[in-house]
């Protein structure tokens, strides 16, 4: 929740001020702390999806060793873990754009500083920094999808083979709500960032990104 409510108000408070304001305007220096701020939350949030789907496998899978594999020591080192990798990634991210010029428009086709729509504005050679950029994400999300995809894989094997069928209610009811939050903002950030260039639209990124700043992360402490 903490988390969620870190990236979220990166975006929105100034996303509502430029809705009631006519001069629609960021300070640069403003835009590289929002950019970061908002790549670093978010990406601790990948992270913190995968870590709470080992939690999941531990418990389901291993219920008499939870309490030893998940003991506080532990928690703390994997949520430390998440807020490094997340932080180290994104400041990957925020160096390959900041040492790019931007000296012709000034205009983000965005409600939000983002990565995708600063490198459309600059005027140097984005072939390196994009190659970067998609480089580090792919290992950052592969490495949480891949983590998400094994727990849910052995804790379905799991379930299935329980003979109690109150068991295995509980078992799914236990998963449901991370399960839907996995969909959601998995299901969004691959929308936004990994969808193919041919079919890529700067005004369905808009679209999609309002649901992925500002509607997630009010729904993710419900669910």
């Amino acid at each position: 929740s903490f988390c969620d409510v870190c990236y979220s108000s990166s975006v929105s408070p100034k996303m509502l001020a430029d809705f009631l304001s006519e001069q629609k305007k960021i300070a640069y220096n403003l835009c590289v702390v929002q950019m970061f701020c908002f790549g670093a939350f978010a990406a601790v949030e990948c992270v913190m999806l995968s870590v709470m789907a080992y939690d999941r496998y531990v418990a389901i899978c291993n219920p008499l060793l939870y309490t030893v594999t998940m003991s506080r020591r532990v928690c703390i080192q994997l949520v430390a873990t998440a807020y490094t990798a997340g932080f180290m990634d994104i400041t990957i991210f925020t160096y390959c754009t900041i040492r790019l010029s931007f000296c012709n428009s000034n205009i983000i086709n965005h409600f939000f500083c983002d990565f995708p729509p600063l490198l459309d504005l600059s005027t140097s050679d984005t072939t390196t920094s994009e190659i970067a950029l998609t480089v580090s994400c792919s290992c950052l999300v592969g490495s949480s999808v891949i983590t998400v995809l094994l727990s849910y894989s052995y804790i379905v094997t799991t379930i299935l083979r329980m003979k109690s069928a109150t068991g295995r209610c509980k078992a799914f009811s236990t998963c449901a709500s991370h399960l839907t939050t996995v969909a959601i903002f998995y299901g969004a950030l691959f929308f936004m960032y990994f969808q193919p260039s041919s079919s890529y639209s700067r005004d369905t990124d808009k679209v999609a990104s309002v649901f992925y700043a500002v509607v997630i992360p009010m729904l993710n402490p419900l669910i």
